[in-house]
C-alpha cells in the first residue's frame, strides 16, 4: 500500500508512503487518496483530518514524472486530470471535515496543491514549498495556478509561479500560507494541539463552517448569506445545537454527539 490510513478518536491519518520517491504521486496512490476521500466523506465518526507523507524530508514532491504514465503528453495529462484536484483534495468541495497538512518537508508541485486544498497547514521549519513545473515544461494543472492568486498576494504568487523558485515554511507563514511553523521535533506536538482544538468544538457546526467556506467563496456577500446549505440546517436543527449553549449555562464541557 503507498498510503495508509487509520481512524482513533475520531482523528483520520493519511499518511503517502513512497519515502524512496519523496512521497510522489503515481496513478496507484492517487487511486487510493480518491477512495480515502470518499470514505471519510461517508464516515460521520470523523472529525479531522491529519494528511502527511512519510519520512522526514518530504511532505510530497508531487506526480511521480518517472511512474508509468510519463509517457503522457501534456495535453493527454491535462484532458485526464482529476475533477477534485491534485490528489482528489486540491480543490475538493465535498470533503467537510477540515484536513490539517503535516508538511515534514518539501511541499512542491502536486505536493503544493496538496498544501493549499488542506483547511489547515502546520510546517516543519525545514519545510519548503514551491512549483517548479515550468522548469520541465509542465505547469500546475491541479489546482496550482488556480488557487495560489487567490490565497496570496498575486506578485508574491505569480513570483513564485512564473520562476519555480521555493519558499521557505516562514516565508510560507508570513504570506499567510501556513499557519504554524515548528522545529521538526515539535511537528506532532503542535498538529495535536491543533486537532485538539477542533475537537472541543461541535462536529456538525465544523462541517457546516467548511462547506459554507468552500461553496460561497466565490459568491457575492448577498448571494453567499442567504445560501441554505445542507449541513448549516443539519447543525442548526441538531441535538448538539442544544448541548452547546445547556453546557455553558451549566458550566461543564459539552458532550457532542454528532447529531
Amino acid at each position: 500500500m503507498t498510503v495508509t490510513y487509520n481512524v482513533e478518536g475520531h482523528v483520520a491519518r493519511v499518511t503517502i508512503e513512497r519515502p524512496d520517491r519523496r512521497n510522489a504521486v503515481d496513478e496507484e496512490t492517487a487511486d487510493l487518496l480518491e477512495a480515502i476521500w470518499q470514505r471519510i466523506e461517508g464516515d460521520p465518526d470523523v472529525r479531522v483530518v491529519v494528511l502527511t507523507g512519510s519520512g522526514d524530508k518530504a511532505f510530497c514532491a508531487g506526480a511521480d514524472l518517472k511512474a508509468g504514465d510519463e509517457t503522457k503528453t501534456g495535453l493527454e495529462y491535462w484532458a485526464s486530470a482529476r475533477p477534485n484536484g491534485f490528489g482528489g483534495l486540491a480543490t475538493r468541495k465535498s470533503l467537510h471535515v477540515p484536513v490539517i497538512a503535516r508538511v515534514n518537508g518539501v511541499a512542491v508541485g502536486g505536493g503544493f496543491e496538496l498544501v493549499l486544498g488542506c483547511d489547515i497547514v502546520v510546517a516543519a521549519d525545514h519545510a519548503t514549498f514551491g512549483f517548479p513545473e515550468p522548469r520541465v515544461g509542465r505547469m500546475p494543472l491541479d489546482g496550482g495556478m488556480i488557487l495560489l492568486p487567490r490565497l496570496i498576494p498575486e506578485k508574491i504568487a505569480m513570483g513564485m509561479l512564473l520562476t519555480g523558485e521555493r519558499i521557505t515554511a516562514n516565508e510560507a507563514q508570513s504570506y499567510g500560507l501556513v499557519n504554524s511553523v515548528v522545529p521538526a521535533a515539535e511537528l506532532d506536538s503542535a498538529i495535536n494541539t491543533w486537532v485538539a482544538h477542533i475537537l472541543e468544538c461541535a462536529p456538525l457546526s465544523i462541517k457546516a463552517i467548511k462547506e459554507c467556506v468552500k461553496e460561497t467563496s466565490d459568491l457575492p456577500i448577498e448571494e453567499a448569506w442567504s445560501k441554505r446549505l445542507p449541513s448549516l440546517v443539519a447543525a442548526l436543527e441538531s441535538e448538539d445545537s442544544e448541548e452547546g449553549p445547556r453546557a455553558f449555562r451549566e458550566k461543564r464541557k459539552p458532550d457532542w454527539k454528532g447529531r
